[in-house]
């Protein structure tokens, strides 16, 4: 069983237990959040697929922690002009574990 939620702008494929990160959510770890903008489910030869969301439909997410990407370099370099500038970024997720899905009929 799995669904493609819409968090953050991105279509995510979603399985029960399953861990990963979405775009930064502006709400404390331990608290529950519902995706009600699910896009397809699957389970088994039962296959619904929104117009272009479900309705009745919600995946139950448990928000884990904030964390964060690998540090990314950026150089900016204008040759012959001896200017160079040195920048990063570390962009910031929201991991959730996903708890439960349902589907109202």
């Amino acid at each position: 069983m799995y669904a493609v939620i819409e968090a953050g702008g991105k279509q995510h494929k979603v399985e029960l237990g399953q861990v990963l990160e979405v775009d930064l959510m502006q709400e404390e770890s331990g608290a529950d959040h519902a995706f009600e903008n699910v896009m397809l489910y699957v389970d088994g030869d039962d296959v619904q697929i929104g117009q272009p969301y479900i309705e009745n439909a919600k995946v139950i997410a448990e928000i884990v922690e904030e964390v964060k990407s690998e540090k990314v370099s950026i150089l900016r370099f204008r040759r012959r002009k001896h200017s160079m500038r040195k920048i990063g970024h570390r962009q910031r997720y929201t991991q959730i574990k996903i708890k439960e899905i349902n589907v109202g009929k």
